[in-house]
């Protein structure tokens, strides 16, 4: 029954969590839901998010879609499944080492976690994630900050924020710099387009061959330079939070 401290759970949390049978109506099962998830994952690696479906992915199986429909019984309960699953456990953090040491860590490793499936960035976020790897990940993220005395309510605004710069600057680097570094004429035409008077500082950038560097592996350094101010950031703003509250 639901009431207000517990409602009715939707399908996909339920298989998310173990808690449904997928595929218990109609004829024997023949497929199983981890068989469905890796043929969506193996679809959208080599066709693009855009291409998952529901027959798509039975067809991948040699299944009809309504047979589909007996395990996950919609496109949007597949994916709710597939933000779950990609993203997999999370990685191991230094212990001992303070809590920036960790979510530097937890940071990467969401990043790389991202960039193995980077159509994930094309899923629309419609809701909070609630599936079992995504908690192992916030369980992670949390537990580096269980030394820093703030409340529990800024230790989640933290990590909660620190994975949006993790989701921003994946899209970012896979929409942008990437395709700038590919452009080998990209410096050139900006020297031939810019004018020094009104854009002096773009100019000094240019000419001190900023953009030029070939040994710079622009998408890391890029990801690692923000990521350090922003947990400079954090580390200003916790003590200052513990200096105040004393």
């Amino acid at each position: 029954m639901e009431t207000p401290d517990r409602p009715i759970l939707p399908k996909y949390v339920k298989l998310l969590w173990d808690l449904d049978d997928p595929g218990s109506r109609g004829p024997k099962r023949g497929m199983s839901l981890d068989q469905i998830l890796e043929a969506a994952i193996a679809i959208a690696d080599a066709e693009g998010f855009a291409a998952l479906s529901m027959s798509r992915v039975a067809k991948q199986l040699g299944f009809t879609a309504m047979s589909l429909y007996r395990y996950v019984d919609s496109r949007d309960t597949l994916i709710e499944l597939l933000m779950d699953r990609i993203v997999g456990a999370p990685p191991t953090l230094p212990a001992d080492a303070g809590w920036r040491a960790g979510l530097e860590a937890w940071a990467w490793g969401e990043f790389h976690a991202i960039r193995v499936h980077p159509w994930w960035l094309d899923i629309p976020l419609s809701s909070p994630p609630v599936g079992p790897n995504n908690m192992a990940w916030l369980e992670a993220g949390l537990t580096a900050m269980t030394d820093v005395p703030i409340p529990e309510s800024l230790k989640l605004q933290l990590v909660t924020n620190l994975s949006f710069y993790v989701i921003g600057r994946a899209r970012f680097l896979q929409d942008t710099i990437k395709q700038a570094k590919d452009d080998k004429d990209y410096p050139a035409i900006l020297a031939q387009v810019l004018d020094p008077a009104r854009f002096p500082a773009i100019t000094s950038a240019l000419s001190h061959q900023a953009f030029d560097d070939d040994d710079m592996q622009w998408e890391e350094a890029d990801f690692r330079f923000a990521l350090d101010r922003l947990l400079d950031g954090y580390e200003h703003f916790i003590t200052k939070f513990t200096t105040e509250t004393r």
